[in-house]
């Protein structure tokens, strides 16, 4: 075959360096992108945090507002627009840097060493410091019993008992194994000649710790052993002891004609009696269960002014920066060497950097701004007012594409008067009404709850009722849906909501 050189014109999309990094901005939480940000402002010596906020002419010119996340060839590098500036204008001072350096020095042995949580020479976040400062401070359940376990005066041999028992006792406080399961543990693990009987007794030591109720096997001996610690001239504690001990299924399946039957009560005595047993804690350990924190920072304000919802971005979300005017006045227009070409790269790099974060708080703003004025009957009256919506309907709105309004919507919040919410919390589907319009999903499952709040505890709506008071009020909705919105809400069934008056 012999060959040629042909010409071929045509079109193709690229993604850019820039383009690909303001998308990866747009997508990170508030707290992830602080991080960015900090990574950022260590690798790159052009960039500097605006403490002034844009206030002087050069941060005026590095900070212009752009559109589009897509460069323009204008703001290509142009080595002219760099005005040299006097040290004068440089954050802070020299005077405590000294001539020179031992030449086997480090920076930590001049200078206070950084926050642990982040590495100067690497630009990187250390995830486990991070790890260790969210969980500081935090004491779970078995720490909590194996501190009492230390401090109980015990033998070796009891300790390790206990202690065995400790770790098979789960995050709710219940015992998960059978003490023929913690002996053979005993046995094989530390050789330790203990009799079943033993482990019985320190299982009762273990069942007198704090939280009250901690070791049970069942909720029946979670109960009792809550019921244990009321004084004993507590009103009904004889009858709330017999119930649990006795009739607790007929409590747990509401069934109050079998119970006021087996109890010989009437049915004011069994309400009381009722009132003090869900006073206890059936997940005793619950209050110390290990969990991770999770911290909000709204990422927008929304608020009434003069009858008006006004949007604004929350400034102490992302830090304001600058191109350091020092580091920018070094470089020469016709200088090629390496580091002239180092400092221009950074330069470029920076820029690119505000301009993407730029990019990113518009984007914010723009979405958010129209979150707010098609659910403003929300902001309002509250959930059942949430109008149906859809990422489809923001993004033909603003003429974006539907990937970058998931992106802006997902984990960023929004601080309304009525409460913080995610971006993501205002879109739902929709239900056809019989009047032929639409209602929201969100709005259904506020109605239903609304229903629920005000039945008859007595006699609580079944599914099926729910759906046909909602058919009456127009909102078509299968007793299906009933169901699976009631589950969505955790709201059990009507034969367990059932109370007595």
């Amino acid at each position: 075959m012999k060959q040629a050189i042909q010409l071929r014109l045509g079109q193709s999309l690229t993604m850019t360096p820039q383009l690909q990094q303001a998308i990866r901005l747009l997508q990170l939480s508030t707290m992830e992108l602080s991080m960015e940000v900090q990574q950022v402002l260590e690798s790159n010596m052009m960039l500097e945090v605006d403490e002034e906020d844009g206030s002087s002419s050069s941060s005026n010119t590095e900070t212009e507002q752009q559109t589009s996340t897509e460069p323009s060839q204008q703001d290509e590098f142009s080595a002219s627009e760099v005005e040299p500036q006097t040290p004068d204008q440089v954050v802070g001072t020299t005077d405590e840097i000294p001539d020179e350096l031992p030449v086997d020095s480090d920076w930590e042995d001049t200078y206070d060493a950084p926050s642990s949580l982040s590495s100067p020479a690497s630009g990187e976040f250390s995830g486990q410091d991070y790890e260790n400062l969210r969980n500081a401070g935090t004491e779970t359940l078995a720490d909590h019993l194996d501190w009492q376990v230390e401090m109980s005066i015990l033998s070796e041999t009891d300790k390790a008992i206990a202690l065995a028992i400790v770790d098979a006792i789960d995050k709710d406080g219940y015992l998960t194994a059978t003490l023929e399961e913690i002996h053979q543990t005993l046995v094989s693990d530390t050789e330790l000649e203990v009799e079943a009987d033993e482990i019985e007794a320190v299982l009762v030591h273990v069942q007198s710790m704090d939280p009250s109720g901690v070791g049970a096997r069942d909720l029946r001996e979670c109960l009792l052993l809550q019921l244990k610690e009321f004084d004993p001239e507590t009103p009904w504690l004889e009858e709330a002891t017999k119930l649990v001990s006795e009739y607790l299924d007929l409590l747990a399946a509401h069934d109050y004609t079998q119970l006021l039957k087996s109890m010989k009560l009437d049915k004011e005595s069994l309400l009381q009696v009722e009132m003090l047993i869900q006073s206890m804690n059936p997940r005793p350990g619950s209050h110390l269960a290990e969990s991770d924190t999770e911290y909000v920072v709204p990422d927008v304000y929304v608020r009434k002014i003069k009858g008006v919802w006004q949007v604004e971005l929350n400034p102490d979300a992302v830090p304001s920066l600058r191109v350091n005017s020092l580091y920018s006045g070094m470089i020469k227009r016709a200088d090629n060497s390496p580091d002239n070409a180092s400092l221009k790269a950074h330069l470029q790099e920076a820029r690119w950097f505000i301009k993407s974060l730029q990019s990113r708080s518009e984007t914010l703003l723009k979405v958010s701004t129209n979150i707010v004025e098609r659910q403003r009957a929300f902001l309002e009256y509250g959930e059942e007012a949430m109008k149906p919506l859809v990422l489809h309907d923001i993004a033909e709105a603003l003429d974006m594409h539907e990937s970058t309004i998931s992106r802006v919507t997902t984990r960023k919040y929004m601080h309304t008067p009525r409460g913080i919410f995610e971006l993501k919390y205002f879109f739902s589907s929709h239900v056809s009404t019989t009047m032929g319009g639409e209602c929201s999903s969100t709005a259904i499952r506020a109605v239903i709850k609304k229903l629920i709040a005000d039945e008859n505890v007595t006699k609580p709506l079944s599914d099926s009722k729910i759906a046909n008071l909602l058919v009456e009020k127009g909102i078509k909705v299968a007793r299906r849906t009933v169901a699976k919105y009631r589950e969505s809400m955790t709201i059990p069934p009507s034969n367990e909501r059932k109370r007595l008056a």
